[in-house]
């Protein structure tokens, strides 16, 4: 994943923003993938998953064939052995 500044004129230049502190609940090991990608990357988890949503809202792929490797062999580390299609079938009692 490659940081990208907005152009101006042949410069680059620095878009201001704020960030809030969320209190969001996401599955176990779903996380423990998150946080090793962000370390991978050497990023903050919230900017990763910063990058995650933006690419997903413009329909491109966040990750290289590379990382997409990384993210497998992590995934399997953690026991996230689920993708998608399963994701609906969750139950939580805290939903």
């Amino acid at each position: 994943m490659k940081q990208h500044n907005k152009q101006i004129n042949g410069k680059d230049q620095k878009i201001k923003v704020e960030r809030v502190q969320t209190g969001i609940r996401m599955e176990k090991r779903m996380v423990k993938v998150l946080k090793a990608m962000a370390e991978y990357h050497d990023i903050s988890l919230g900017v990763l998953l910063e990058r995650i949503v933006l690419h997903s809202f413009e329909n491109k792929p966040v990750f290289s064939e590379e990382s997409l490797e990384k993210v497998k062999a992590i995934k399997e580390v953690y026991g996230m052995d689920y993708g998608l299609e399963i994701s609906r079938q969750w139950n939580d009692s805290e939903n």
